[in-house]
Order: C-alpha cells, then structure tokens, then sequence
C-alpha cells in the first residue's frame, strides 16, 4: 500500500528517548492540557492556610464554604466563577446553586476569615474529633479497672509465603511469570537519551522493542538492557521497521533467559482482562491492569527514529491499562500471561499544544497486536528487513474517507477494477471510514491474503466488492 508522503499524521505522536528524558510512549496530542484537579491553589499543602482558618471562638469554620461576604456555608465549593455548589459540585454557569451562599443569604454569624477546604483542614478536625473519642475511652477503661490490655506488638510475626499463594490467574501470579522476561533498554547517542521496554524473545538474548526505542537516538547510539534481576549488558541492533515501528535487538554475553510465551491477538474480545508490564519513566518492572477497550483502531503515529517519509499506522489494540513514556516495547499480556500486544502508543493531554510537555496515561493506551509482531519480528531476525501487504493506491491518510487518488499500474486494486476516485468502505468486514482505517487494515493482513474490498465510483453510485489480493512491498530500515 502506498500513501501520500506529504501528508502528516493527524495526531502525530510524541516519541523517542528525547522526550522528557524518556524514549516511552508516543502521545497522542488530544486538545489542549486539561487543568490539573488538586485541593486548592498552589500554596503548600494544597493552597490551605496552615491549619485552616478559625470561627470567632477558635473553633474550625462549618464545612469550608464561603458566601460573598466571607461568612461559611454548609458544604460549599468554588464554582467557575465563585459560584457555591452542594457537597463540592460545580454549577454549570458558575451561579450560586440551591445550597450555596445565595440560597441562604448572608449568614446570621460575624464576619469570619475564608477558610478553604483542604487537606489540613480536614486533618485538625479529624484530630478534634478523635481526641473526644480517645478520652472517652480512657474513662471507660479507668472505670472498668478489670479489663484486660492486649497489644499487636506482641503477637508474633506470621509465616506468610505471598509467592507460593498467589493464586492461579491472578494479576500476581501472571506478574511473576511474565516479569523475568520484560526488560528496560536504555539507549544514549547524540541526538537523545532515555529509557524504553521491550520483551524477551530468546533464551541467548533476542529481545523484541519498538522502532521508536530502538532507534530513537540514532545510528550510533549505544544500548544498554537491564534484566529483571539487576544485572546488565549491552546490546546491538539485529533489525529494525519504521512502516511497523518494531525492531529486533541482540544482548551480548547473555544466556539462560527466559523468553516470554507468545499468545494471539485473534479472538481477543473487547472488556478481556489485560496486564501491561515495562519501564515507565525508568520504573523497570512496573505492573498495571485494565482491559481491552477496542480492537482494530488504527492509530497513526511518527517520532525518533522514524523517517520524515514513513507513516506509521498502526492497527492497534485499544487499553486501559496505564501505560506511560517508558512503557514502549513492553508487554500487554492477557490473563494467563500470553503476550497479545507490545505496547507502543498513548493518547496525551500534552505535546506541541501544551508547550511541548507530554501528559502521562490518561486511559488510552495502544499496542500492536502479537500477530504482527511475530511476523515481523521473525523477518527482521531472519533477514534484517521486513515486508508489509499494500494493496496498490494512493490516498491521504488524513481524509475522512478512504478515496483512491489512484490506482498503481497493474496493482492489486487496479487489476480488480477500483479506479481512480472511487471511495472505499470496506475490507472484509472491517467498515472503513478514513484513509488511516484502510492503511491499517490492509497492514494487519499479510503479503498474499485475499480480502474483499467493498467501494462507491467517483459519482457514488452503487457500491461494488470485488476480490483483491494483496501483494508485498519492503519497507524501510534493515540491518
């Protein structure tokens, strides 16, 4: 398949060692930052006053709320616009709501100072509080005089043995399976520095990562992978894909690992139990879960490593799991601990429209489905190069259709009949409905399939399918 190489990703994503200090995940840049929930202003604890504002006799203000004129109020928050709002909630308008200042006035009480609601706040009266209880207690066992006294100090140590209990299927017991073979790759040249993941392939070291990890400090640079029981070793490049953002590395001096089970991403289901395992932020080793949130979303993605001319799109495998810069190369696994994804992507509140910063996970987390990344992993291993299908079009990835620019001579698409201008919507089953959606969708299959591509002509007339097989074209990198 060819595309328009002009043309960027919508949502190019953030990538590569250089971000942040962390090659990680590429970010999705989705609108601008969001603002950062917290209680209160940026004055230490929280923006509270230390220890919280006081009533005219030393007591701690009702609730926290305020009305106009400085006086408390039951429950009250701060709405958009100083707005009172029931129990914290905020009112759409920023007006006053039924339980805020304005719906009881100014209230009967002298002026007081503003008390916000915070932390400390909370904290001295949860002390108030637990002070009366305490010494209530303590006259109840004053006057008892015959109570016994026991003290968990001087119950012995248990013998708890959390490995050997860890039961089967368990997010734990998966974790101690699948982590001896999840790795940390640091990477340091001269155009950036960082960490990613990636995953063990071999027992004499062949380790699976991504592209962006790879090769996102250049030519020269050097790797390092750091191993689940501490120890090290350098490594050199066997292979590596831009069109998949995959590549293959080679440990040196390093034997007796343990190469992860690899499962399928066929059949996977939507709401399936996930557990995602990598380096985020250099955190080797870190554990999260979520499930499958969709399948079959192509996510376009471009960063270190990757040539201005190559559009990664990925036909990717939707998560929840929390997955952040560092986590890129590691592994998505189900619930037996079967690799079914590496991860490679997430959506961001950060990049370019927040100042060049990148969000850590906000909930959308992508991995490249394992039957793709078998395939090319063992091309790369076995010739330093890896094939992709391509059905023989132009088009702009971008567009919100999937329209043929044109048709390659004597191409798949042109030797079934789809001519130039005609809008495709289908392949197989897969509705299709923008020029990315066609690219991965035509990627996740192999050089040769068959697929049936459904299409409208340029007048939009009666749509026809037709038989299309798929031939394969080399994509960049290599050796």
């Amino acid at each position: 398949m060819t595309d328009d190489p002009q043309q960027p990703a919508d949502h190019p994503a953030e990538s590569g060692p250089g971000g942040a200090g962390h090659p990680g995940e590429r970010g999705l840049p989705s609108g601008n930052q969001g603002q950062q929930a917290g209680f209160g202003g940026p004055s230490p604890y929280g923006g509270q006053p230390p220890y919280g504002d006081r009533a005219p006799h030393g007591g701690p203000a009702p609730h926290a709320g305020q009305s106009p004129h400085g006086d408390q109020v039951p429950f009250g928050d701060f709405g958009p616009n100083g707005g009172q709002l029931p129990f914290g909630g905020r009112h759409p308008q920023g007006d006053q709501a039924q339980y805020g200042a304005q719906a009881f006035g100014p209230a009967p009480v002298p002026q007081r100072k503003p008390l916000r609601l915070g932390l400390i706040a909370g904290a001295t009266a949860l002390a108030l509080v637990s002070g009366g209880v305490g010494g209530v207690v303590g006259v109840l066992a004053a006057d008892s005089g015959s109570a016994s006294v026991t003290n968990a100090l001087e119950v012995p140590k248990p013998s708890v043995n959390t490995v050997a209990n860890a039961p089967t299927g368990s997010t734990q017991a998966v974790a101690q399976r699948v982590l001896p073979s999840v790795v940390m790759i640091k990477v340091a040249g001269s155009r950036a520095s960082g960490e990613g993941s990636g995953v063990v392939l071999s027992s004499d070291g062949l380790i699976l990562t991504n592209n962006h990890v790879a090769a996102g400090a250049g030519a020269s640079a050097k790797m390092e992978v750091v191993f689940s029981d501490g120890s090290t070793a350098s490594a050199t490049m066997i292979g590596a894909d831009p069109v998949s953002d995959l590549a293959v590395i080679k440990v040196n001096g390093k034997t007796g690992l343990t190469p992860i089970e690899l499962g399928t991403s066929d059949g996977l289901a939507v709401g399936q139990p996930v557990i995602a395992i990598g380096s985020p932020l250099g955190l080797a080793g870190t554990v999260t879960t979520g499930i499958v949130s969709a399948l079959n979303r192509p996510v376009s993605t471009s960063g270190e490593g990757t040539p201005s001319q190559v559009n990664p799109v990925i036909d990717a495998i939707q998560t929840d799991a929390a997955i952040n810069p560092g986590n890129s190369g590691g592994a998505l696994v189900d619930g037996q601990g079967k690799l079914i994804g590496i991860n490679t992507a997430i959506a961001s509140l950060g990049g370019e429209a927040a100042g060049g910063t990148q969000s850590g996970s906000i909930g959308l987390g992508f991995a490249i489905p394992v039957d793709q990344a078998r395939r090319v992993a063992d091309e790369l291993i076995k010739t330093g190069r890896a094939t992709y299908a391509q059905i023989g079009i132009k088009l702009r990835p971008q567009d919100t259709a999937a329209r043929v620019l044109e048709a390659t001579p004597d191409g798949p698409a042109a030797k079934a009949g789809i001519p130039a201008g005609a809008v495709i919507s289908r392949l197989d089953d897969r509705p299709i409905d923008s020029g990315d959606a066609l690219i991965a969708a035509v990627r996740s299959h192999q050089p040769g399939d068959k697929v049936k591509v459904t299409y409208t002509d340029e007048q939009g007339g009666n749509s026809k399918t037709v038989e299309v097989t798929l031939t394969a074209a080399a994509a960049e990198g290599g050796r």
